[in-house]
Formats: structure tokens, C-alpha cells, sequence
């Protein structure tokens, strides 16, 4: 009887100890997160998990839109950490354009740090960004971005993309990874020197685990990763396979750069890796400029990802577009007819003749949306935005969404029209609120590239074939959410014209 009494006062004591560990926990969290004087409002976050409950990782974008509706174009979620969510063409340009330096750096996320150590050009910050940025950019406009030099290159690419195109013979197939490889081998040309069949399983294959990485670091495994790492870091799951399928990609890259190292001619650079590998040298004392064989392999994969995820995504849209509006695709043929005809190759110089084709690309680019969240921000200083103040360190995300359907800034918001890109005389005209690369100090570094191939993969294809739906099938444009917006899987044919 003693023994039982014992035995109970010890099951006592340790739930005793465990809810007042459970208390102290939640009341900890509160009193961290607790919003700071003058923060945008938000709804009311549970200790802990926040608002991670109130939104379904698959339309999430959707869902911060309604959140807008409620709290206005400034507003703050918790998941992890606060986030500040900005809304809206002109907001999102005051903070990112009037205040950028004070919205240029990005947030630490746990999932990143353990797979790129905030190396690289996406996630680093400070000194040693603003270094690799400059590099970057000057680097690859030696290489001929924004010239000539690099539009005959993908002029040839074109050439190989419509031949695997052909190869269909006019039966169903779904183009992705066809378009994935066609664009690829643009950066692959700037980064790696060479270009890859479209037989390459290997390479398919690579291609493959990029789009499922990509797509997983939008879902909810991704989320929990972030808000609880020491957990998900010993728990099995699909976020296993972002980090084991980044870990290919990079050792993939690592042995790029090992290839390079091993014939490397610091007097004829061939490539973004050997300028790297000489830059190394020339700066070898500046530690901090991160001009080391780390950040080489970071950097290396932020523009092999990004120059080739963001560019085929747009254009796998822009195939789905097409089929679904024949109508379109029809006058963007005519013109193309009427300008470069059946059989000389587009030219970047082709486009001021081509308004409505121009037109197009951009409308498609505009309801593709296909990063509606942007990539996230963190203050670098206190800010007043309206009549609320972000605190250094908060994360900020002004989603593009906002941006791209604003319905003070567009005709048709929710309707594919490329009459917002025309004017009463058929011309093309710019938009302000045209932003699918972001703005500010950490817009995309790659957008003179991404005109120049969708401009000319786009009017290549169209000059070469007719797309339409599979018969008997009514094109859908459904969408699947990750970090980047692409549509579900589809098939289409290919006639020849």
C-alpha cells in the first residue's frame, strides 16, 4: 500500500512537472512574440504554432489576399516568427523602392540554414551579398547577358527545343521537362560551360529533384520545419527529401566545380566558375567578400535553380495559355508571320515590331504570378510604413499577388487579357504595376536573361508549331502551390505549321 502511495505521489509530481513545463513554455512564447508597440494588426495567434492552423499551404497566397480584405494592405501574421505581410502595388513599391535599404535583407529560416548556410546570392546578407551581387551581375553580362553574343546561343537552344518538340509528332506529352531542359542549358552555358542533351537521364533526372524540392518548400513540412527545427530535424517526413534532394543538386555542382579546378586556365575564363575560381584568388584576403569554394557551390546553384525554375515555369504557363486560348495564339502567329515570316529565326530586335506578341508574354507572365508570395524580407532598421512601425529584424513579405491583380492598378485583373499591355492604337505600353521579378535592392538579378528567353523560346515555338489540348480535352488552368506557383500537370500537341 506504502509502495502504491509512492508510486502515485511520483506520477503526481511528474505531471506536476509536466504542465508547469507546458505553462512555462506557452507563457515564454507569449511574452516573446508579443506584438511591439504600433505593429500592424493581425489575427489572434495561438502560443506556439501561431497562425499556422488558419491556412492550407496549397492556396496560401489565396488565402493572405482575404487577409487583406479584413486588415488592410499592412498586416501581421505569426508563423515562427511575426511576419509583416505588405499588400498592394504602392505600398510594396514604398517599401521596397523608397525604403529599400531598409527592406534589402533576408530573414534567417532554419530549412535554408541547414541547407545553404545563408551562403550564396538569395539568402546571404550584408557585405557580403552586395560583393557576390555585383560579381554576378558583372560576370554574366561578360558573358554576354543584354548582348547579342548570348541571343544567338539561345537562338540555337530554340533550334534543339523545337526539334524534341517535333520528335512528338503531334501525339499528347506533357512539355515540362522538355521546356525545363531547353531553358536550362541557357544558365547552364553561363555557369557550367556546356549545355545538356535532352536524352541526358542523368540530367532529367536532376531536373526532376529540383521541381519536387521547389514544390515541397511551399507545404506545410516545410512550415513546421521552420517554426520547429530541433524537432523536424530528428522526425522522418517529406521534408527529408527537400534536404536530401538539395544535397544531390549541390554535389552535382561541387562536381562541376571540381572538373573546372582540375583543366582551369585562369587566362581564358570560360565560365561563371572559373571567374569565381580567379576571383578567389585576387581577393583572397578579403574573407568577408565570401570568395571561397563554399559559397562558389551556393552561389553556383542559386543561378542554376533560379535561371532555370522561374523561366520554363512562365513558360509552361505560357503553353497552357495558349491552348486554352487558341484565339490568342492565332494572332500572336499572324503576327509573328507578318514580321520574321516561317523560316528566319526570331531576334530580341523583332519584339518593338511585335506589340502584340510582346503584349502577350507579359500578360502571361502577369497571370502566371508564379511567385505570389515574393521571396521574403527582413527589415535592416525600424520603419514607419503608414501609420504602423516595423522593427528591425521582422520578417516582411509583400506579395506580388497583390501586385499583379491589383484591382486599382488593372482593367481585368482576374481575366487573361493582353489588352492591358496595349494601347488604343495597338502599341505596346508598360505598366508600373507589372512586377513578377519584385523591386527594389533584391530584384531578381536575372531579368534581363528571362526576357530575353521568353521572348525568344515563346515566338521560336509559336513560328513552328500549333499547340492544342489532347481531343476531347478541356485545358484547366489549375495551379499547384510551392515556392514558386506552376500548373498542374498537363499534356498538349504539338502540330506542325
Amino acid at each position: 500500500m506504502q509502495a502504491f502511495a509512492l508510486l502515485c505521489l511520483e506520477w503526481v509530481d511528474i505531471r506536476f512537472c509536466f504542465i508547469f513545463l507546458v505553462l512555462f513554455l506557452i507563457f515564454a512564447d507569449i511574452l516573446k512574440n508579443k506584438s511591439p508597440k504600433n505593429f500592424p494588426p493581425g489575427p489572434w495567434s495561438l502560443p506556439v504554432i501561431g497562425d499556422i492552423f488558419r491556412f492550407d499551404s496549397s492556396k496560401i497566397h489565396l488565402q493572405l489576399v482575404k487577409f487583406k480584405e479584413q486588415y488592410g494592405d499592412i498586416f501581421s501574421i505569426r508563423l515562427g516568427p511575426r511576419i509583416v505581410v505588405l499588400s498592394g502595388f504602392k505600398l510594396i513599391k514604398e517599401a521596397f523602392v523608397k525604403h529599400a535599404e531598409n527592406f534589402a535583407d533576408r530573414p534567417s529560416l532554419p530549412l535554408f540554414v541547414d541547407i545553404i548556410k545563408n551562403n550564396g546570392l538569395v539568402a546571404s546578407n550584408g557585405y557580403m551579398w552586395k560583393q557576390q551581387r555585383r560579381f554576378a551581375l558583372m560576370t554574366l553580362k561578360n558573358f554576354g547577358v543584354g548582348k547579342r553574343s548570348l541571343e544567338s546561343s539561345i537562338q540555337v537552344e530554340c533550334k534543339w527545343l523545337n526539334e524534341a518538340m517535333g520528335n512528338e509528332q503531334g501525339r499528347p506529352f506533357d512539355p515540362q521537362f522538355t521546356v525545363n531542359n531547353g531553358v536550362s542549358n541557357i544558365i547552364c552555358c553561363l555557369v557550367f560551360g556546356d549545355r545538356f542533351d535532352y536524352s541526358d537521364e542523368y540530367f532529367q533526372n536532376l531536373l526532376r529533384l529540383i521541381n519536387e524540392a521547389v514544390y515541397l518548400e511551399g507545404g506545410i513540412w516545410a512550415q513546421l520545419y521552420n517554426i520547429f527545427p530541433w524537432v523536424m530535424r530528428r522526425v522522418p517526413g517529406p521534408h527529408r527529401k527537400i534536404l536530401t534532394h538539395w544535397e544531390t543538386v549541390i554535389n552535382f555542382v561541387k562536381l562541376k566545380i571540381k572538373e573546372h579546378r582540375d583543366d582551369w586556365d585562369p587566362s581564358t575564363p570560360r565560365d561563371y566558375i572559373d571567374c569565381f575560381l580567379s576571383e578567389m584568388e585576387k581577393v583572397e584576403n578579403d574573407i568577408d567578400a565570401g570568395f571561397n569554394e563554399e559559397n562558389l557551390s551556393i552561389c553556383t546553384l542559386d543561378l542554376f535553380v533560379a535561371g532555370t525554375e522561374t523561366t520554363s515555369t512562365t513558360l509552361y504557363w505560357a503553353l497552357l495559355y495558349m491552348i486554352k486560348y487558341p484565339d490568342v495564339q492565332e494572332k500572336v502567329q499572324a503576327e509573328i508571320d507578318r514580321v520574321i515570316g516561317p523560316s528566319r529565326q526570331p531576334s530580341v530586335a523583332d519584339r518593338t515590331s511585335m506589340p502584340y506578341t510582346d503584349a502577350v508574354i507579359h500578360e502571361i507572365q502577369r497571370m502566371a504570378n508564379i511567385v505570389p508570395l515574393n521571396v521574403a524580407r527582413m527589415a535592416t532598421k525600424d520603419t514607419t510604413l503608414g501609420k504602423y512601425t516595423i522593427p528591425k529584424g521582422t520578417m516582411v513579405m509583400g506579395i506580388l499577388i497583390s501586385v499583379l491583380f491589383d484591382e486599382s492598378e488593372w482593367e481585368t485583373p482576374h481575366i487573361f487579357n493582353p489588352g492591358h499591355f496595349l494601347d488604343g492604337e495597338g502599341n505596346f505600353r508598360r505598366r508600373d504595376a507589372f512586377m513578377p521579378f519584385s523591386a527594389g535592392k533584391r530584384v531578381c538579378l536575372g531579368e534581363q536573361l528571362a526576357r530575353m528567353e521568353l521572348f525568344l523560346f515563346f515566338t521560336s515555338l509559336l513560328q513552328r508549331f500549333t499547340f492544342s489540348p489532347p481531343p476531347g480535352v478541356e485545358p484547366s488552368l489549375d495551379f499547384r502551390m510551392g515556392a514558386t506557383l506552376s500548373p498542374k500537370s498537363y499534356k498538349l500537341c504539338a502540330i506542325s505549321r
